[in-house]
């Protein structure tokens, strides 16, 4: 899918709706940008005219000559089957709360199905029932967001510490932190049992972050009661992490920060010169990143968000980084493995909306279907449909 395809977006869609439909759909990895070749079936086609999705009918002779084109050992392009629509979760309040989420904006704009999942059902391990688990703008430390500081009076916030605070109780826990650490946990086996995961802006770091203050008071009296443990820093346990190592806590709880993990508060890159690159993978040998990073661009608008980039010398050695900003040292886009699953973490809030603040409105997707930054998420939800031998077994 390289310029000429009007609608990279719904072209994702179109792949899952023919997988579901169990029509023979393969992903032509770093052909013109990664493109979808799927069995022709007039139902897709007209499905294609309705969303707006360009394509083109190939005679089997053509369709040959790209298939012997991309075999060639010489070029790196593969090609993958796209075997089993993936069973979408996706972690969020049902509250309402004062800011959107990048994957389900994109996700309804392309049409794929996904399910509301939050602390209630993830206790309850409601989570085997899925394959792809995507984490919403979230705080898994269970400081609210660390949003006090700035919002402590308004309704929504409050609203949210009283239904947190009641889903704890209800779950049997005294601190809405215990309760989080306890879904982190849970989320956590779900991966490490063979599912994928992906978590954006401030569900990546905190994610890591709860796992590393197991049995660790890391909140202020305003979040739970009581002071923290002021030996809380030396007592983090690294080893427990999914991606990070030897960060620092931000211990001063009216900062919207939770640590150094994040350099939102410390970089000097201005939004003109704000852009990442995604990495080269060879098709052949990494298949896994380079269905990651299929894109119709390789350089990558910036965009901000409570975690707007990692940084580089607190990721673990091991995790393999699909995207940075190499002149600043910042890590956007990486991807790893935790026992038989996967996770991906992207930082930033909207790819499309450079500083999004509490309040503002949504994206609309019909302004950006050809959006590189919100390819990146589709890669993701597509990337489990392919064929086990290219997956961590």
């Amino acid at each position: 899918m390289d310029e000429d395809q009007k609608n990279h977006l719904k072209a994702y869609g179109i792949a899952y709706w023919s997988i579901r439909q169990n029509a023979e759909v393969s992903w032509l990895l770093n052909y013109r940008g990664g493109s979808f070749l799927i069995q022709y079936n007039k139902a897709i086609e007209n499905e294609c005219n309705t969303r707006g999705v360009s394509y083109q009918v190939l005679a089997d002779a053509k369709v040959s000559g790209i298939l012997n084109e991309i075999s060639d050992p010489e070029v790196n392009m593969e090609m993958v089957r796209l075997e089993k629509a993936p069973k979408i979760a996706v972690y969020s309040p049902k509250s309402k709360l004062p800011w959107d989420d990048a994957v389900t904006m994109v996700l309804s704009y392309a049409e794929i199905p996904y399910d509301i999942v939050y602390d209630d059902e993830v206790l309850r391990d409601k989570l085997v029932g899925y394959d792809w688990l995507h984490l919403h703008h979230e705080d898994f430390t269970g400081q609210y967001g660390r949003f006090w500081s700035s919002f402590r009076d308004a309704s929504w916030y409050r609203e949210d510490v009283r239904n947190q605070e009641a889903a704890a109780k209800r779950n049997g826990f005294t601190k809405v932190s215990q309760m989080k650490l306890a879904v982190t946990k849970k989320m956590s086996e779900f991966c490490a049992g063979g599912g994928f995961l992906f978590a954006m802006c401030s569900a990546t770091d905190s994610f890591d972050i709860a796992l590393s203050a197991e049995g660790v008071d890391i909140c202020e009296t305003m979040f739970d009661g009581d002071s923290s443990d002021p030996q809380a820093q030396a007592k983090l346990n690294f080893n427990r992490t999914f991606a990070f190592k030897d960060f620092s806590l931000d211990q001063n709880p009216t900062n919207y920060e939770f640590s150094n993990i994040d350099v939102t508060q410390t970089r000097v890159v201005m939004q003109p010169n704000d852009y990442f690159t995604l990495f080269d993978f060879s098709a052949k040998w990494d298949i896994v990143p380079t269905m990651l990073t299929q894109n119709h661009e390789k350089v990558i608008k910036g965009f901000m968000g409570q975690t707007t980039a990692f940084r580089k010398g607190l990721v673990k050695p091991g995790i393999t980084i699909l995207g940075e900003n190499k002149g600043a040292a910042e890590i956007r886009y990486l991807h790893g493995e935790i026992g038989k699953g996967q996770f991906t973490f992207y930082s930033g809030h909207d790819p499309e909306d450079y500083q999004h603040a509490v309040g503002d409105p949504p994206t609309d997707l019909n302004l950006h279907p050809n959006s590189p930054g919100y390819r990146l998420i589709l890669n993701n939800v597509l990337f489990p449909a392919a064929k086990k031998k290219h997956q961590k077994t």
